[in-house]
């Protein structure tokens, strides 16, 4: 029968099977690693408790021994003496004193048997604590990757997502346009020094006709 009862609601038992549902499985194994801390730290103050009374047990029985195996060269003196009445003193005394070494030499074997047992599982609980530790850690590095990409993923939502071509073309559309746009106001600028010029050539004309129409009219005056 184990020495003390577990009280921890997350097992080595259940932790794999817990894990792969939670959704946060560091906050599950660190819930693990505190009820396991407080286990151990409660598992060592009982191996205390015990190997004190352990030590207490077996020094019961040293010291019954030594009274039982004093009485006994005490008996055997009062015999030596002739002194059966206090030869037989000694002898029960002896007697009582096998009996406590019966008696205490069980106690200090089921102690013992204890003692054992719960070492037994501290060294389980702190091996089961590494164990688990080092998974933690484990466990803490995926979602960390897990965090970082969700983040890069992010980052990178915005990009690539607009067709490419389809924005050059329409890019080379609003160029187009104003080229377009240029070249005809271009186009009308030249065509409007062409009037003017045009314009310039016609009035040229007219003048010179003026001027010669004048010159002969003055040369016929000239001659009345």
């Amino acid at each position: 029968m184990s020495v003390f009862r577990r009280v921890r609601d997350i097992t080595v038992a259940n932790l794999n099977e817990r894990l792969e549902q939670s959704q946060d499985p560091v906050r599950l194994i660190d819930q693990f690693l505190i009820e396991t801390r407080q286990e151990i730290a409660e598992a060592e103050k009982l191996h205390q408790q015990y190997a004190g009374h352990t030590k207490q047990l077996k020094q019961q029985v040293d010291q019954a021994k030594v009274m039982r195996d004093r009485r006994e060269e005490q008996a055997l003196l009062a015999l030596k003496a002739e002194e059966e009445h206090l030869a037989k003193l000694a002898l029960q005394e002896k007697m009582l004193y096998e009996e406590k070494i019966e008696q205490y030499s069980e106690l200090y074997a089921q102690s013992l048997e204890s003692l054992q047992e719960l070492e037994s599982q501290l060294n389980e609980l702190k091996t089961e604590y590494q164990v688990v530790y080092s998974k933690r850690q484990y466990y803490y590095a995926r979602m960390e990757t897990l965090r970082l990409q969700q983040r890069m993923n992010q980052r990178m939502s915005g990009y690539g997502t607009q067709d490419v071509p389809k924005m050059f073309h329409r890019l080379e559309d609003r160029v187009s346009d104003m080229e377009w746009e240029a070249r005809s106001l271009r186009e009308l600028r030249r065509s409007g020094q062409d009037f003017l010029n045009q314009a310039g050539s016609a009035l040229q004309s007219t003048l010179e006709q003026e001027l010669s129409r004048l010159k002969q009219k003055l040369n016929n005056k000239g001659e009345e």
